[in-house]
């Protein structure tokens, strides 16, 4: 299936908030990615800022403050300088990270490149990251409860846990940073980080090799984490990804 992506960079002009110009006190802005539901990032001296318009479901940008700052203790992930919000909108400012996204234009990658980094990407931060300390949740139920009754096309119960890792919770390709040499350099976009089965991540992430490089590399990501696919689990949390939200 290939669809296009939830993110990209932006393309002509871009409105910069009002929000944004004041925390860049006079620096260059530049837009370097906007999503689907409005959200945009970007480029702002050492840093980078998130800003989303208010009143967006999926865009909490202090949920993803608060998980950012846990990780940051044991994974590469950007560490948080400021968050807040006003009538507009909310707005997220982290120090950069060394290395890019895989679909970054100043430096695409090949797509055996790019699943390479985001299978072992994946493997380190669900190796990493203590289940036991998590206080966020990503599980099954947790997601159910913002699918409304009508939208919840998915068998009577998910398959048995195969292994509970803290998830990434958006592990598409794009947030996957990748080094000059090709190496996985951290994780970006985690605002749905929490504990569930390491398929809601590995299901995904494979499958958004196809809607960024076309079909044929999924498997490549699977082995690069040292899995083989589960079609069972891999379907069950492919079609949990695609329920419509509130």
């Amino acid at each position: 299936m290939t669809r296009p992506p939830l993110a990209a960079a932006p393309t002509g002009e871009v409105e910069v908030p009002e929000a944004v110009r004041a925390l860049a006190a006079g620096a260059t802005v530049t837009p370097v990615w906007r999503n689907r539901l409005g959200g945009l990032t970007f480029h702002v001296g050492d840093h980078y800022v998130k800003w989303a318009p208010a009143g967006v479901s999926g865009l909490d940008l202090r949920a993803e403050a608060e998980r950012l700052s846990w990780a940051s203790r044991w994974v590469s992930v950007p560490r948080v300088v400021g968050q807040g919000a006003d009538a507009q909108g909310s707005w997220l400012v982290t120090e950069a990270l060394p290395g890019l996204s895989p679909v970054d234009p100043r430096r695409p990658v090949p797509p055996e490149v790019a699943a390479a980094a985001v299978g072992q990407g994946l493997r380190t931060l669900h190796d990493t990251l203590p289940v036991a300390e998590c206080p966020f949740d990503w599980g099954v139920s947790t997601r159910l409860a913002r699918v409304t009754e009508e939208n919840r096309s998915l068998p009577s119960s998910p398959p048995e846990i195969d292994r509970l890792v803290v998830c990434h919770g958006d592990p598409c390709v794009p947030n996957t940073l990748i080094g000059a040499d090709g190496s996985f350099t951290g994780h970006v976009d985690l605002g749905s980080l929490g504990v569930a089965d390491r398929w809601a991540d590995l299901a995904v992430a494979a499958w958004s090799m196809d809607w960024n490089f076309g079909p044929g590399h999924d498997g490549l990501v699977y082995e690069a984490y040292g899995v083989i696919p589960d079609p069972e689990r891999v379907a069950y949390y492919r079609l949990l990804w695609d329920l419509p939200t509130l």
